[in-house]
């Protein structure tokens, strides 16, 4: 496999996501909340697009796409719910599409947006969130360095419920306070 990458999401991605969705569907639906019929198509991603970068302009959250090595979009991955000031933290988010599971994209897309993290955002802090049964993406949190730190019950309302997870958090152990003056 060549190289993965993740860049800013853009509106020039919404026909490509709105054809990876839809591929994804039922394969998602147990990990995500319950979507609208009209999250899989182009006006329903199109929205979900333009909300992710108001949310990236207000430095609320950080979205990406993530490319294989010939360009082609085979998931997401977000740097969520962003918290300045004493915290500088964010949550990591991420899928792959079913046909691309199992090769490695999840580990390097995940390596890739902690980077961004750490150094262009001056995040001390990532944490992970995984359903218990999630072994797949436990592993990938693992492999970048992530510790599992707690259990939060009914955590996230998925898939029509609310569902318990597993929490992980890596360290920006070369953060430091930026320079004032």
């Amino acid at each position: 496999m060549g190289e993965v990458t993740t860049r800013l999401v853009s509106l020039d991605d919404v026909a490509e996501l709105t054809a990876l969705a839809v591929a994804n569907r039922e394969f998602l639906a147990p990990t995500n909340p319950v979507a609208a019929d009209h999250a899989f198509t182009p006006v329903g991603q199109r929205t979900m697009v333009e909300t992710a970068l108001d949310r990236h302009e207000s430095d609320q959250m950080l979205p990406h796409v993530i490319l294989d090595a010939d360009g082609a979009i085979v998931g997401r991955i977000n740097l969520n719910s962003i918290v300045r000031g004493a915290a500088q933290c964010a949550s990591v988010g991420y899928w792959v599409s079913e046909d691309r599971n199992g090769r490695g994209i999840a580990t390097a897309a995940v390596a890739s947006i902690v980077t961004v993290g750490f150094t262009e955002l001056g995040l001390h802090r990532v944490q992970g969130e995984t359903l218990p049964h999630n072994t797949a993406s436990q592993r990938v949190l693992e492999r970048n360095g992530f510790e599992r730190i707690g259990y939060a019950p009914q955590l996230l309302r998925l898939a029509g419920r609310w569902q318990d997870h597993v929490l992980f958090q890596r360290l920006n152990d070369a953060w430091s306070a930026p320079a004032t003056g």
